[in-house]
C-alpha cells in the first residue's frame, strides 16, 4: 500500500499505479456532488460527518472470505472518523463485515473493522463504494 497526499495519487518505486480511471470517475462523481450542491432543489446528504479528500490504496478482507483468497483492492476518495468512500472494480456485498488495511496520515498501516454500506456499479467495471467504521477512528479527525 502507498500513503498518497489528499488530491493526488503519489507511486512510489514497485507499488501498484493508481489507475487513470479512477481518477476519471472520482472526479466525475465530485463533479455531480457539485452540481447538485448548487441546484435548487433540497439535496439529501447522507453523511453528517465532515470528510476529507483521502486518496490511498486500500486492502478490505471480508470475513466470509475464504482464508486462501486475497484482499479486495480499493481506491479511497475520502475519508471522516466513521467511514471512507471507495472505488473499486469489485462488486462487494452489501452488509457485509471485514478488516480493511491502509496507510493512516501518518503513515503507518492500520486495520480497521468495518461494514460495507455501498457498492454500485458507475461505470463499465467500476463501483463505488462506502464503509462504516465499527468504531470511530481518530487518526481521520479534521483538525
Amino acid at each position: 500500500m502507498t500513503i498518497m497526499d489528499a488530491d493526488t495519487p503519489a507511486t512510489t518505486a514497485g507499488a501498484e499505479t493508481w489507475p487513470a480511471e479512477v481518477d476519471l470517475i472520482i472526479s466525475a462523481l465530485a463533479a455531480g456532488e457539485d452540481r447538485a450542491k448548487g441546484s435548487a432543489s433540497p439535496v439529501i446528504r447522507r453523511r453528517d460527518v465532515p470528510r476529507i479528500s483521502y486518496r490511498v490504496l486500500a486492502d478490505l478482507r471480508l470475513y466470509s472470505d475464504a482464508h486462501h483468497e486475497g484482499s479486495w483492492r480499493l481506491y479511497t476518495r475520502d475519508v471522516s472518523v466513521r467511514g471512507l468512500g471507495f472505488i473499486t472494480p469489485h462488486r462487494l456485498p452489501l452488509g457485509y463485515g471485514g478488516t480493511l488495511e491502509l496507510p493512516a496520515p501518518d503513515g503507518r498501516v492500520i486495520a480497521v473493522n468495518c461494514t460495507l454500506l455501498r457498492c454500485r456499479e458507475v461505470a463499465s467495471g467500476w463501483y463505488d463504494g462506502a464503509l462504516y467504521f465499527n468504531r470511530e477512528q481518530a487518526v481521520f479527525a479534521m483538525g
